[in-house]
């Protein structure tokens, strides 16, 4: 069972892994050196712990410790617990959630073994934003998706914030990042994939026709600003257009993904 250990020092040295999570490029540098990502919510927590994350500690103000009774239960890593004004200090934002857990990062699985029985696949090229990220893999697993491959400058889908806005998914849909950009959509072709490609390119189709009849199709998308890159449009398989009113060409890449997961998943 966890140790409650009362903090009444907001300095603290135990609290490291929670300090300034406001603070971005902090946060990434930290949590890629020491091996650890952070979950927030009572719901969120415990699916990390339920995927088979090991916890490192908790933090937790007073009122949620018998929500999560049974989490901490089950683990002997340390739970921190400290007023919620303190918890704003260390953190440097107001915990409404109320409980805050540090974990374990895994080593990132192999893209053969992510893409083993799948049929549904979403690729992802430079999506930089957390928040789009875990919108996307929200998404994905909500539609019945298998898998979703992140190229190498895609945002870190264990961020807090990424987390956070998937609502856990991270934890239930398998991903990992992609070692090879240039050709990552051929090699998808060569293992079987359709790789369609969502672009505003002038032979795109609208994409129930792009999906149609398709047995494994990988779903291509492209960074928040210019899309996809001249290099994977042109290697996708397909292109694939979300027909639209009059001028309006685009949606937003999370929203699109979602219109485009359900459109797939009843081909």
């Amino acid at each position: 069972m966890a140790d409650l250990v009362e903090i009444t020092d907001p300095t603290d040295p135990r609290l490291a892994d929670y300090r300034d999570l406001r603070d971005v490029e902090l946060r990434k540098t930290l949590e890629a050196e020491h091996g650890l990502f952070l979950a927030e919510g009572e719901k969120v927590v415990r699916r990390a712990v339920e995927a088979g994350f090991s916890p490192r500690s908790f933090l937790m103000a007073p009122r949620w410790l018998d929500g999560l009774a049974d989490v901490l239960a089950g683990t002997d890593a340390p739970c921190y617990v400290l007023s919620e004004a303190m918890a704003e200090q260390v953190t440097g934002f107001h915990v409404h959630r109320g409980a805050l857990a540090s974990l374990e990062r895994r080593p990132l699985p192999s893209v053969e073994s992510v893409l083993a029985g799948a049929r549904s696949v979403l690729v992802l090229e430079d999506v930089v934003d957390h928040t789009n990220v875990g919108a996307i893999l929200r998404s994905g697993a909500a539609l019945g998706f298998d898998a979703v491959l992140l190229s190498p400058r895609c945002a870190d889908p264990l961020y807090r914030r990424s987390i956070k806005v998937a609502m856990g998914a991270v934890f239930r849909l398998p991903w990992t990042r992609l070692p090879d950009w240039y050709d990552a959509l051929p090699a998808l072709s060569a293992a079987g994939f359709t790789t369609v490609a969502l672009t505003l390119a002038d032979d795109a189709t609208p994409v129930e026709e792009a999906v149609a009849g398709l047995d494994r199709v990988a779903l291509v998308l492209g960074s928040e600003g210019h899309g996809l890159s001249p290099r994977w449009e042109q290697s996708a398989d397909r292109r694939a257009i979300i027909p639209m009113a009059e001028g309006i060409d685009s949606l937003n890449v999370a929203a699109a993904t979602a219109v485009a997961c359900y459109v797939t998943a009843r081909r």
